[in-house]
């Protein structure tokens, strides 16, 4: 079976995605485009050479529906005869479209493929795209249906993470990731956005608080604790996880994912496609794995796929280097690393998306990048690559330097 390696990676900054943010006139189709032009331009890929681009966003409508992906490898010029094509599984997005361009080439039908994602946040809004789920009986009673952020708590509860745990964890991020931009790793692969006239608009991830602190938190009131008590989502969480009396309110903004607009994209290819095109392999996609899980604790899916992958992948968690856990909120990576012992210095070691937000159709295309620039860094091999999925999902992949 053909390996398939990936080439080249690139981001747009984070913007705050809200009206006074600063990629708020940005188009979801701009937006789109930025990491397909830098990823043409970077690797002199000629026109028409790349066989499909593969985009995740979470919410495909308006103007970031209609197969954005085809429009946007079009405006990038990347040719004509570039087809594209458009996935969601929320915030897994990214990732998954990644791993369909590594199952593309891995099966022999693709030479050189483009995946990753795009999510403006602030123009067309998160849970634009609707669905049964929150709102049919038939599915919402049976699936318990709550806010992800009552899933949060309910975790927290459950697994016994008290404020000063989750808000800790936020802290840890926010200084990681300040200490990140400080330090240039984010250097090489985040592209500035700029207008028409070639001016920038935004070159470093807005939604960092580098001098949060615990004390500062502290001042935060709960964001989900109306929505538990009044609009009775808290019973609803009791009624699903008996075992615990009552629920506590633990997470807010602070130690919660940001809301943010910014997209990202991963180059991958076979052996054959880097040799006709002069490029050199960074890493090659060793394994990966979706898996359904538990739908009112909606974000200990990352969990249940971990074990799936290394089951299925003959590895374990002694052949990982680094951990890259999606940060959609404090007690989903708190539990992960509980659930498998794992230290400290091996875990989002460069912040995540608490202090850097989560636009979610493209995170996981960014993180995978992050992850892979944090190896070639440390000198390190492989590195694992998860997240949480709102109704209860995990998706998780294992590269592999080379």
């Amino acid at each position: 079976m053909p390996e398939a390696y990936i080439y080249d990676h690139v981001r747009t900054p984070r913007g705050r995605g809200r009206s006074d943010g600063a990629l708020h006139e940005v188009t979801a189709l701009r937006l789109a485009t930025i990491p397909l032009e830098a990823l043409k331009d970077r690797n002199n890929l000629r026109t028409d050479s790349v066989d499909d681009v593969i985009l995740g966003v979470a919410d495909p409508v308006g103007e970031a529906g209609s197969d954005i992906a085809r429009f946007a490898a079009l405006n990038a010029g990347l040719g004509e005869g570039v087809p594209g094509v458009q996935i969601s599984r929320f915030c897994a997005s990214g990732l998954d479209a990644v791993n369909f361009a590594a199952a593309q080439i891995m099966s022999g039908q693709h030479e050189l493929v483009i995946g990753g994602g795009a999510e403006s946040m602030s123009r067309v809004g998160i849970g634009a795209s609707g669905g049964a789920w929150a709102i049919d009986p038939s599915i919402a009673i049976p699936a318990y249906f709550m806010p992800q952020g009552l899933s949060a708590d309910l975790i927290a509860t459950k697994y016994d993470f008290s404020r000063d745990d989750v808000d800790a964890y936020a802290v840890r991020s926010q200084k990681l990731a300040a200490k990140a931009w400080e330090e240039g790793r984010f250097g090489n692969s985040v592209v500035p956005v700029k207008d028409i006239n070639g001016l920038t608009i935004l070159a470093k991830d807005e939604h960092m608080r580098a001098n949060t602190t615990i004390q500062s938190l502290a001042q935060l009131k709960p964001s989900f604790a109306e929505l538990g008590e009044l609009a009775g989502f808290g019973a609803v969480a009791v009624q699903s996880h008996p075992e615990i009396e009552r629920l506590k309110y633990v997470h807010h903004a602070g130690n919660s994912s940001g809301i943010v607009d910014g997209a990202g994209a991963v180059l991958l290819g076979n052996k054959e496609a880097g040799l006709k095109h002069g490029m050199k392999a960074r890493a090659k996609i060793r394994a990966f794995a979706n898996i359904g899980s538990e739908c009112a604790m909606m974000l200990t899916g990352p969990i249940s796929v971990t074990e799936k992958l290394f089951a299925r992948s003959g590895m374990k968690k002694s052949d990982i280097d680094l951990f890259e856990v999606n940060e959609a909120f404090s007690s989903v990576v708190l539990r992960y690393i509980q659930a498998f012992d794992i230290d400290d210095c091996k875990i989002n070691v460069n912040g995540g998306a608490i202090a850097l937000g989560h636009p979610l159709g493209a995170t996981g295309a960014m993180i995978l990048g992050t992850v892979l620039d944090e190896l070639e860094r440390a000198d390190k091999a492989t590195a694992l690559v998860t997240l949480c999925i709102g109704g209860g999902m995990g998706t998780a992949t294992i590269i592999e330097r080379v």
